[in-house]
């Protein structure tokens, strides 16, 4: 059994990582609208990747007996002026939800659940990779000034990536 108190904060961090679902998905329709494909790519494949991260912690608290309780999703940011904005966006957006995870993780210990910190394990490293993952790009975006060849590279090289779900 979970207790009351890390049940509400996983429902919170449910909630939070389908707002990142749904964030990601502006951002790719951003950059849909500006013909991007290979930029809206990667944000579609951050769309599944928050989408997996939502059930992972649904699967979990169902699991420990506790009861999934679904709350409002905010509206996300729907205007952006350039890529480089949208990343700056996504990596200060990813160092919230590591804030986040990082206070579950936190609770999870005060709470002495171990299965609970077995559980957000996984979390804390997913984490470490998301934020460089947007770090990267960043700073990949700010040499080349955002724009030109590099941009259409760049475009390129994102749009090969694919959502692989992580094995249990």
């Amino acid at each position: 059994m979970i207790s009351k108190k890390l049940e509400d904060a996983i429902n919170y961090q449910i909630n939070r990582e389908l707002f990142s679902e749904y964030y990601y998905l502006s951002m790719a329709s951003y950059f849909n609208s500006v013909g991007l494909s290979g930029f809206e790519n990667f944000f579609l494949v951050q769309v599944e990747e928050e989408r997996f991260h939502a059930m992972k912690m649904y699967k979990f608290l169902n699991e420990k007996g506790g009861k999934v309780t679904l709350q409002a999703i905010e509206e996300p940011t729907t205007e952006f002026q350039s890529p480089l904005e949208v990343f700056k966006l996504a990596y200060t957006h990813e160092k919230l939800v590591s804030k986040l995870i990082n206070e579950l993780m936190d609770l999870a210990i005060k709470e002495n659940d171990h299965a609970a910190k077995n559980h957000l394990n996984w979390f804390v490293d997913e984490q470490v990779e998301e934020e460089d993952s947007m770090d990267t790009i960043v700073n990949k975006l700010k040499l080349i000034d955002g724009e030109g060849y590099g941009l259409l590279m760049l475009d390129k090289e994102l749009g090969q990536r694919i959502f692989t779900p992580p094995a249990k």
